[in-house]
């Protein structure tokens, strides 16, 4: 593909030829805006290919002598195709045979096969990686756990209780300019894997314990459904969680730490964060933060009891416990 600024295009390439038929190289190159050697080199390709002459040429340099050898890339290929091995393991593979070569090198002849990424390996494009579904077997069997950070609402509303350029939002920014922030709420929530119950709180901050005092009021609310024992217990990899004294409150429970930067690991309760942003963080504007925190207890109370959810065959996520709940729960309005 020419650059933007080329002079000739194919289509130019074979005027050019067709014009120095009957004139001078280089009347035809000055009237084209292109040197006479150039023009030069695209008739003496002409006359000498053909057609084809008037073709782009490869840049590769006709002589590497650091290229990697044609053995090695079938070989590259063999093991990609046959063994699905990744790049890592090629370059291993590689070293131990006497062929050393770097893993981007790899990965670099994988991207020009086409085969970097493993569902095209399938000649349908279809993935030949079966996934494996994180299911609990039972109450308590996984509770996730996670933090949500989401900015303070102002005192009677931000931008979205006015709109942008008003007088309240003004008044906003300027205090912002002042050195007035308005600071995050941190959203800790608790999902028990099974049933999907959920248990958020608004506080302050993401400290350990902050966490640790969290995870046991939430141990509270799961004993009060007759969830009493936490088998395992599933975060992402804050500080807060890394902590030495995080490891006092799981009480027996193994704690399973996801793999980094892999949050579908933490999948359930990244799934709740999504529909609490939805349903109820930017469901309705807000004109402080005290009103949204006071209404995320009747948010927890609406979907544990109410609201229906797939994976309780659109029962509420209670529904699917049968021990420590009452047919009488608190009303909302």
């Amino acid at each position: 593909m020419p650059h933007r600024n080329a002079p000739l295009s194919l289509e130019g390439r074979r005027r050019l030829v067709e014009r120095c038929r009957t004139r001078p190289i280089a009347h035809v190159a000055a009237e084209m805006g292109i040197s006479r050697q150039c023009a030069s080199k695209w008739v003496n390709r002409y006359w000498k290919f053909g057609a084809l002459g008037l073709q782009d040429h490869s840049c590769t340099p006709r002589r590497q002598p650091t290229a990697t050898d044609a053995e090695t890339l079938a070989r590259i290929e063999r093991w990609r195709r046959e063994r699905k091995w990744s790049a890592a393991r090629i370059t291993f593979e590689l070293a131990a045979e006497g062929m050393p070569i770097s893993r981007r090198t790899v990965t670099r002849h994988l991207a020009r096969l086409g085969l970097n990424r493993r569902r095209f390996l399938d000649p349908t494009g279809a993935s030949n990686r079966v996934p494996r579904r994180i299911i609990a077997q039972r109450p308590g069997h996984m509770v996730h756990l996670d933090i949500k950070k989401v900015g303070r609402i102002p005192d009677g509303g931000g931008w979205r209780a006015h709109g942008r350029g008003s007088t309240a939002a003004k008044a906003v920014a300027r205090a912002k300019t002042a050195g007035v922030q308005a600071g995050y709420a941190y959203l800790h929530s608790a999902v028990d894997g099974f049933s999907r119950l959920a248990y958020t709180e608004a506080l302050p901050d993401e400290t350990a314990a902050t966490a640790i005092a969290f995870l046991r009021r939430a141990r509270g609310f799961f004993a009060a459904h007759g969830i009493t024992h936490l088998e395992r217990i599933v975060t992402d990899n804050g500080a807060c969680y890394r902590a030495h004294d995080f490891a006092t409150v799981l009480q027996g429970a193994r704690h399973q730490r996801i793999t980094p930067y892999i949050p579908r690991h933490n999948g359930k309760v990244e799934r709740y964060n999504r529909i609490l942003a939805e349903e109820f963080l930017y469901a309705r504007t807000w004109t402080s933060e005290q009103q949204r925190t006071d209404a995320l207890e009747v948010w927890n109370v609406h979907y544990n009891y109410h609201r229906p959810h797939t994976a309780a065959g659109n029962h509420p996520p209670a529904s699917r416990l049968h021990h420590g709940v009452t047919n009488v729960q608190a009303s909302y309005t």
